[in-house]
This record gives structure tokens, sequence and C-alpha cells, in this order.
């Protein structure tokens, strides 16, 4: 059946459009493929197939390819030569590496699938597939992702549930039109703040994960789904951190007093400043204070503030209040906080 299957789509050679070979116990992929130049769409999911064959550097007008389900170890560098490839469907197989090659030719990739796989990196080089929209790395075993992988501009959907992810990059700030993520059952222990400024980001779900509270801005942000249940979320009273005086050093007492200056536009500092690099880049660092908003370098007091989650979020059944984690630059601001901001005990 799968010869009869070939032969009629070899007979239609230059104007065969579609191949379908799915579920044939096929151990590698069909001899032949380099006849068929006009390929669109060839779909080999739920076969044997554990490499995939150089022949098919020919099909440089095929949209879609199909291997889900098949034997590969991993993503080849000939799959570069698909020139017009649009969707990549490569969901369970036992692919372990990413050859950073395979990226080089694939700039109209809109979606890639490379769910249930054992991955444990992706190459730098992720960030060549310009066009992709869509990208599923879900069950794999990756421990961390490239920052290059911030830098698709045109990314609007990123599911990386189940794998043993510690942290996002801090570069996330840069998905400008990302607007779904997912990271479901991860080791993440928190969200870098840059996501806070993603405004087309609707669908959150981290459940499953290590977060306790969230950064800056969260409570701002535009989502209209949000999911965390199963972290160990801050509760309504953590320990309220002691009372105690500090004596601040002489460089965090200059530097506030710069910072204040420069907030007030004072125009010698303002000018003074730019004939030091290294006091510029140090006082770029700084944090604003949560309850008198002026700017220090040192964090004297981490905290948490309890806000109500956004009306418009759809949320986690149990979420009444989200912890958000605030910085307080001294025990003097720490006795003037609002009832809802509590100290983290240090432990």
């Amino acid at each position: 059946m799968t010869e009869k299957l070939l032969l009629r789509a070899l007979k239609g050679g230059k104007n065969t459009r579609i191949v379908t070979l799915n579920g044939k116990r096929l151990t590698k992929m069909p001899a032949g493929l380099r006849s068929l130049p006009g390929l669109k769409i060839l779909d080999l999911q739920n076969n044997l197939i554990s490499e995939i064959s150089v022949e098919i550097k020919n099909l440089t007008q095929l949209r879609t390819l199909n291997l889900g389900n098949n034997c590969l170890n991993e993503v080849p560098e000939a799959i570069k030569y698909l020139t017009s490839l649009k969707q990549l469907q490569l969901f369970e197989n036992n692919i372990q590496n990413f050859t950073s090659e395979a990226c080089d030719g694939l700039q109209n990739l809109n979606l890639l699938n490379l769910n249930n796989n054992k991955l444990t990196l992706l190459p730098e080089q992720i960030q060549r597939l310009s066009n992709l929209r869509y990208l599923s790395i879900t069950n794999n075993k990756l421990i961390r992702i490239p920052a290059e992988i911030c830098f698709l501009k045109n990314l609007s959907e990123l599911h990386l549930n189940y794998n043993q992810l510690s942290y996002l990059p801090e570069e996330m700030k840069c998905l400008k039109k990302l607007q779904k993520l997912f990271v479901v059952r991860n080791k993440l222990e928190a969200l870098p703040e840059g996501l806070c400024v993603l405004r087309n980001l609707r669908v959150l779900d981290i459940a499953g994960n290590l977060i306790q509270a969230f950064p800056q801005g969260f409570q701002k942000m535009k989502l209209k789904e949000f999911y965390c249940e199963g972290n160990p979320l801050f509760l309504r009273q953590p320990h309220k951190a002691l009372q105690e005086n500090y004596v601040f050093t002489l460089q965090e007492i200059t530097a506030r007093f710069i910072m204040n200056k420069l907030v007030a536009k004072n125009p010698f500092l303002m000018k003074a400043i730019e004939w030091y690099p290294l006091v510029k880049d140090k006082i770029a660092q700084a944090r604003k204070c949560a309850v008198c908003g002026k700017s220090f370098l040192t964090i004297w007091l981490e905290c948490v503030e309890f806000v109500p989650p956004d009306k418009n979020w759809k949320i986690s059944g149990n979420l009444k209040l989200v912890p958000i984690r605030v910085l307080i630059c001294s025990y003097m601001c720490f006795s003037l906080r609002n009832p809802d901001i509590f100290g983290i005990a240090q432990v």
C-alpha cells in the first residue's frame, strides 16, 4: 500500500503537492523525494523513521513537514535547505540534539513543535528563525533557554511546560509581540522583571513552580488569563522584619545624594556624570524605594506587598491577593510602610 501511494505521487512529478504516508511503519524516509520538487506538504507522522534523508534538500517549495511520533535523535543540518518551510512538526521523537546549522535557512518558519522529546539545550542560533510565531517545547529536559530566543521579534506563543527551567532570561522584555506564555511544572523561583513590560501578553500560566512573589509592576500587566496554582506564594502575613537602625556606608550616602540631585536635574552634576562612566554605570543599577520613592543602591529590606489581582484577569480560583516583591531603602521607611507591606523573613 505504501509503495502504491508513493508511486502515485511520483507519477504526478513536478505537479505533486501533497504526500501523506501517515502510520505506514516506515523505517526511513521514502526514496524518490528528489523527484517531487513542487511538493508543498509532506506528512510522515506515526512511523519509525530514525533519520532525515539528504534528499529532502531538493524540496525547496515544501511548506509543511510533519515527522511527529517517529524515532529521530536530532534536528539535523539538512533541514536548513527547506527555505520555504512554514510548519515543522517534530513532536514525540527521541530528539536530544538541535544542530545549530539547522536554523540557517528557516527564515520563513512560523511554527515549530518539539514537544515530548529529550532536549536539554537549544542552540543560540534559534534567533535566526526570524518569522517564528509559535514555539512549543513542552515535556523535554530543558535546563535553560538561551537569551537569543527572546530576540524572535514575531513570537506570539511560547510553550515551555514540563521542563527543568530554574529561571527565565531578563531579555524576555524583548518579546514585544508575545501573547501567550506557558511555563507549567518547571523549577522557577522568580519571574524576570522584564516580563512586566510585555503589553501584549494576555495569557500567563506558571502553575506548579517555586514562585513566592512577583516582580514590581506585575499587577499592572494587561493579562486576560493568569494561572499560578501549585506555587508556594507568600500568604497574607509572612514574618515581619525586625526593627533596627543601620549606619549607611559613605558610598551609599554619596550615591543617594547624587541620585537625588540628578532627579532634580542639577545642571552641574548632570554634566559632570558624563565624565565618569563607572559612576554612571553604578547609578544605573539603582532601585527605587516603595515607600519614599527615592533611589538607592543597596537593597536594605526586601518586602512583599499584597495587591488585589486586576478585575479583568481570569485567575486561579484560590488567588485573592497577589504578592509583589518591593524594596525599601531603610528601616525608617519600613516603619512608615502601608499595612499591606510586610518584611520577608531572612533564613
